[in-house]
């Protein structure tokens, strides 16, 4: 089974990683683990698991992760699914700044063709006195 983790949600927890290093709080990081899964998710996820409950499995990858790295805690916890046959697929940081390039050159076309357009109508009003 797949589950994909979109880019809001990688970044949360990358966010919520940086902070748990920072300050420690593995607790709040768990917790904004387990939000980044839709329930149906979870149930999946749960079903799977021996234990069946995936506070715990949550708890055991956090006491397995060196608590440096954001992403060595996806690629864990990616890891760790695909040991009960869950192919967890997250948005990397590489895609993320792909599409913030083609946001920003959509938003630059944009900006063009306003200006284009602004130049026509400029042009298309041109006071009679001048000629």
């Amino acid at each position: 089974m797949d589950i994909y983790l979109d880019k809001r949600a990688a970044r949360q927890i990358r966010l919520s990683a940086q902070e748990a290093i920072e300050e420690g709080d593995m607790e709040a990081l768990r917790e904004d683990i387990l939000d980044a899964f839709t329930e149906e998710q979870v149930e999946e996820i749960e079903r799977r698991l021996d234990a069946g409950d995936l506070f715990e499995f949550l708890t055991d990858i956090l006491d397995e992760w060196s608590g440096d790295d954001a992403d060595e805690l996806l690629e864990l916890l990616e890891t760790q699914l695909g040991e009960v046959g869950i192919d967890l697929k997250i948005e990397t940081k590489a895609e993320d700044e792909e599409d913030d390039e083609e946001d920003a050159e959509d938003e630059d076309d944009e900006v063009d063709e306003e200006s284009d357009v602004d130049q026509d109508l400029e042009e298309d009003f041109v006071d009679e006195d001048e000629e």
